[in-house]
């Protein structure tokens, strides 16, 4: 069960919780044989509960009747042996029936948990960049929690606690309504509104009350995690005392809401015991009435307390389950919106797969904006002949990394097309399309995991000796040969166990194994060193050699090689050629060049 402990709102009531249940089922109907013999247990242990005190009614009888004939020659003959091996079965199967109920239908959560998990992850996979962008890490990561346990706590609430007493409340009604006087059953269907209702408005206030402590909490230890993450900063200015302070304020606020909750959680016990207690009270009164007057024994007032007490037992937990219910519809309505959101990159109907045979690249007359009121790129042309190398420069913010995001279709152009072979990509699948491309980017992100795995992210078919070939082209045999483990060597999360030359290398190195037909390099030098820089160089044109190859940079001097260079400046092309022609014009790469020449001198 997902807890709201850090302040979060109240569960959000713009939902519809029918319909996301009618939308979550086909996740439980899979299993229709298997729930269906689950909620038949569930029947006969209820059956089997409610039957109990029947049996004990029957014993009480059985024992007074015998004792008003005094027959006390033979106390063994005396007890109903027959209704106490009774009873003990009807326990046993209550018991059993329960556990069987549990065993059966546990396969059908952990398997609806299991699908809705993967159907999420999916689902946020084909979600555009945008949407990621958009979100952090920890509110993904809440939507994979969501996706796993709000339809599992839906679930367990309503077989293990909603269902069960339905079905007690309606098998201990007709059984008091077909044995004993109608009034008893007016008492009992009264006593149990007034709890319901007392119950579930008092919890919907009191959520107020603990929102407030949790939030507060929140904020204090927030305070505190800040002022000893900040810890040199505080002794710098000599504010210990000011941090101790604000701590001490904000504890000062959460503990008053904690007397708060307290206070309403008694309130909330004790009324839903007074009500409980007028109402058994009524019905023992009109049953002692009965049994005075001769038209009940005093097995049936046993029966009647009992079925009294077995009855309000599961309804004591009904605020906490109204509670749970309420947080868990309102995680399965963000899951449901999240599962109904369209991806903002679909494949059009009929796409087909892209056949490259040669490699050529174009962009024809291509704008982007990210908002209407701010455009990126302003009708940009420039072609890659197949194998050859064209370099994308401009100052930050030009759209350098932008024309990256619009070939892989991280984004759809706005206007223009982008071409391979002549096969304009958006009429292409997205998986054919990645497929043929590989990219070293400026900031090489790694998994928690091996070299070897990070390496093979590429093909994750590839054997051991083809790792090492792609690893020994990209210049990282001596770095695997050093390391105990080698190829087995965790890179700690985001590859902070290898250093920025060592993560690219290893970048290049997963291009190298996927052998695509199209490799971009986006500033994949720009956060080196020029001793790193010229090892990253050396390894990028021994990839490149037969690939056609788009290079965004920063660094000029990484490029003075490239086919052709094309010069962006607010989104649009300027300039176009070599490095020695565009060196002959006085235009903006000449500019550029001078002011990184004086920069390195």
């Amino acid at each position: 069960m997902r807890r709201y402990s850090r302040g979060e709102s109240l569960p959000h009531q713009d939902r519809h919780d029918f319909a996301n249940l009618t939308r979550l089922s086909p996740y439980v109907w899979r299993y229709s044989k298997r729930v269906s013999i689950a909620l038949f247990c569930l029947l006969l242990g209820k059956f089997a509960t409610v039957c109990t005190p029947l049996i004990l009614k029957e014993i009480i009888d059985s024992l007074d009747q015998e004792t008003q004939q005094q027959l006390t020659a033979n106390l063994a003959a005396s007890i109903p042996l027959a209704l106490l091996v009774g009873y003990g079965a009807l326990r046993l199967a209550s018991g059993l029936f329960n556990e069987m109920r549990d065993i059966l239908f546990s396969r059908v959560r952990y398997s609806a948990m299991h699908q809705m998990a993967v159907d999420v992850l999916a689902h946020l996979h084909k979600l555009s960049l945008r949407f990621h962008l958009e979100r952090n890490t920890g509110g993904i990561s809440r939507d994979l929690e969501r996706g796993t346990r709000s339809l599992a706590s839906v679930l367990n609430l309503l077989v293990f606690s909603i269902l069960p007493t339905i079905a007690e409340f309606l098998l201990v009604g007709g059984i008091l309504l077909y044995r004993y006087d109608s009034m008893l059953m007016v008492v009992i269907i009264g006593t149990v509104f007034c709890y319901v209702v007392f119950t579930l408005s008092m919890s919907q206030w009191r959520m107020g009350f603990r929102h407030e402590m949790n939030k507060l909490d929140s904020a204090a230890n927030g305070r505190a995690v800040d002022s000893l993450l900040n810890y040199e900063t505080v002794k710098y200015f000599n504010n210990e005392s000011l941090e101790v302070s604000n701590y001490n304020e904000q504890l000062t606020l959460w503990g008053a809401a904690g007397q708060k909750t307290q206070v309403s959680l008694s309130a909330l016990n004790f009324g839903q015991g007074a009500i409980v207690t007028v109402g058994v009270t009524i019905i023992m009164i009109i049953a002692a009435m009965d049994v005075a007057a001769g038209e009940i024994t005093i097995g049936d007032l046993v029966l009647i307390n009992a079925m009294m007490l077995q009855l309000f037992i599961p309804l004591s937990i009904l605020g906490s389950v109204y509670r749970s219910l309420q947080y868990s519809l309102a995680d399965m309505d963000l899951v449901i919106k999240l599962l109904e959101r369209d991806p903002e990159i679909q494949d059009v109907e009929g796409a087909s797969a892209l056949q490259v045979t040669k490699g050529a690249v174009a962009f024809n007359r291509v704008s982007f904006h990210y908002n209407d009121d701010r455009p990126i790129l302003r009708d940009v042309s420039f072609s890659i002949a197949p194998g050859s190398k064209v370099a994308v420069v401009g100052p930050s913010g030009s759209g350098k990394s932008t024309l990256v995001r619009l070939l892989f279709r991280f984004y759809e152009v706005s206007a223009g097309s982008i071409s391979i072979d002549d096969q304009t990509i958006t009429r292409c699948t997205q998986e054919s399309l990645r497929r043929v491309i590989g990219i070293v980017p400026q900031d090489t992100v790694l998994f928690n995991n091996t070299i070897r795995y990070n390496i093979g992210y590429a093909n994750p078919q590839a054997n051991d000796d083809a790792i090492l070939a792609a690893a020994a082209s990209a210049d990282l045999s001596s770095l695997i040969e050093r390391l105990p483990e080698g190829l087995d060597t965790v890179v700690g999360e985001r590859g902070l166990k290898l250093s920025g030359g060592e993560k690219q290398r290893l970048a290049i190195a997963r291009v190298i194994l996927k052998a695509p037909q199209i490799i971009v390099f986006d500033e994949a030098t720009s956060s080196l060193d020029s001793r790193s820089e010229q090892a990253i160089l050396h390894a990028l044109n021994n990839v490149s050699k037969n690939a056609t190859t788009l290079v965004i940079a920063h660094r000029l001097s990484t490029i003075i090689d490239a086919d052709q260079i094309v010069v962006l400046d607010d989104g649009q092309v300027t300039e176009t050629g070599t490095h020695s022609e565009l060196l002959s014009r006085n235009g903006l790469y000449r500019k550029l060049w001078e002011m990184q020449q004086s920069d390195s001198g």
